[in-house]
């Protein structure tokens, strides 16, 4: 182990770091809530209580303030996908997007309740039902119009966010039609500043709200466009070797420019575009299957549909784009100075990377391989040979599941008796990474939380979007 290393895995350093992601998580949550008390304290700053006299206006005010909070976690999930060094450090890109999508169906709530209420106030101060009120408000402007118009994209996202309507889609779709919750944004924006006295010439709000929504999408601008084009043009990847590992596994090696300057991790991902037919429009995201080591970066993939199977084609000297580095499954996301690294087939690559990476070092580093034949735990090899030179115990379960039986084990491991508390004696005190399929990870983290591995310590790297 190199001298980083062991200074990375020393107890010391571990929990020092470990504290400071944990500040930094307090102070952003600290944000969110912060955010949602001027958005109230604004509301009742700028006279709102006078909303609150009679029916009419309770439901006025109420839909109001609904509008105002739904908004303002509209943003926070924004910003949740954008990318942001500082989120991706503290969360992860996999909790980010998590907590993006948890978000949606409550701000959708509450930007219906905003309408709804509304309709209601003003079609009891009108004497109309909430119905006739619709049109009424569409009559006085088109800003009203937009508005409604926002909200039905709105609802178009959170359905196709549905996981099981997003299985049945295919990323190009899921993507496009995500990009139309920026459109609704939009939509909504006019009438916010338009309609209505609290975002009035003069008011608190309005120059706070107006800074909120620049400052949003410039986020996203820059770390969504910006930053990914900035460092394609400075490192300017090109694919220098291609590798078959097997029929339908194939390695390829990129070099570029100053690659030594790219802050990339064992264990990360990127999401790539490769400059050939049919392959530029839509990014990849696949983890390195090799720590990033200045000169070049490698990513091992699968064939698994269309596109993974042209890269199994794919030409030397093939100009690539790319967004990233993203994600915690890597060094920084240690809590303790064992160590547990378990990947089932393709999710072993980063599994892999990590293991290789100079700064990964444990007292005690158990890996834990799994496949249902043998062809199947790739990279094979490659881990065998990092675990001889990390003293790091190596296990490798090869066969089917036992049927009938909720495991991840094979069956022979299942039927000797073989746990997780068993496979890792030391599982326990150890931080447990975990990459493969979605469901058969599930069955691992629930096996690590039987072995008394708490939340805190595992670490999941899943392929979704």
């Amino acid at each position: 182990m190199s001298a980083t290393g062991i200074a990375a895995s020393s107890p010391r350093f571990i929990a020092q770091r470990y504290k400071r992601r944990l500040r930094r998580s307090d102070f952003l949550q600290i944000l969110v809530y912060f955010s949602l008390a001027i958005v109230i304290a604004l509301f009742f700053a700028d006279k709102g209580l006078a909303y609150f006299t009679n029916p009419s206006k309770i439901a006025t005010g109420l839909g109001i303030v609904a509008g105002l909070i739904g908004s303002d976690l509209l943003l926070i999930m924004l910003i949740l996908a954008a990318r942001i060094p500082i989120i991706d450090r503290t969360f992860g890109h996999d909790k980010a997007l998590t907590l993006h999508r948890q978000l949606g169906k409550p701000v959708f709530y509450l930007i219906l309740g905003h309408m709804g209420l509304l309709l209601v106030g003003y079609g009891i101060q009108e004497g109309i039902n909430p119905i006739a009120e619709i049109f009424t408000m569409i009559s006085n402007g088109q800003d009203i119009l937009l508005s409604y118009a926002g909200l039905l994209l709105m609802a178009i996202v959170i359905v196709t966010s549905l996981v099981i309507v997003r299985k049945k889609l295919p990323y190009e779709f899921w993507f496009v039609v995500h990009l139309l919750s920026y459109a609704s944004v939009l939509l909504a924006l006019p009438h916010q500043f338009t309609n209505g006295r609290l975002f009035a010439e003069g008011t608190w709000a309005r120059p706070y709200w107006m800074v909120l929504y620049i400052g949003t999408f410039a986020m996203i601008v820059i770390f969504r466009v910006i930053f990914p084009i900035a460092r394609t043009l400075k490192h300017r990847l090109r694919v220098v070797d291609v590798r078959m590992e097997s029929e339908d596994v194939v390695s390829l090696t990129m070099a570029g420019r100053n690659l030594n300057e790219l802050p990339a991790r064992g264990g990360q991902f990127m999401n790539w575009r490769f400059w050939q037919p049919n392959m530029l429009l839509k990014a990849h995201p696949f983890s390195f299957s090799a720590a990033p080591d200045g000169k070049t970066l490698r990513i091992t993939v699968r064939n698994l549909g269309r596109q993974t199977n042209r890269m199994m084609k794919m030409k030397v000297g093939t100009p690539v784009s790319f967004e990233g580095p993203y994600g915690l499954f890597t060094e920084s996301a240690r809590t303790t100075s064992n160590a547990v690294l378990i990947g089932s087939g393709i999710g072993i690559t980063p599994i892999r990377a990590l293991l290789d990476d100079p700064k990964f070092g444990a007292a005690n580093i158990t890996v834990i391989l799994r496949g249902s034949t043998e062809e199947n735990v790739y990279l094979w090899q490659e881990v065998y040979d990092l675990c001889v030179e990390k003293n790091a115990w190596l296990r490798v379960l090869v066969g089917h599941r036992p049927r009938g039986v909720h495991t991840w084990l094979s069956a022979e491991a299942f039927n000797k008796g073989d746990r997780l508390s068993t496979l890792a004696p030391n599982i326990k005190d150890a931080d447990v990474f975990i990459c493969g399929p979605a469901q058969w990870m599930d069955l691992v983290i629930a096996d690590a939380k039987k072995a008394g591995v708490t939340s805190e310590r595992i670490h999941a790297e899943r392929f979704d979007y």
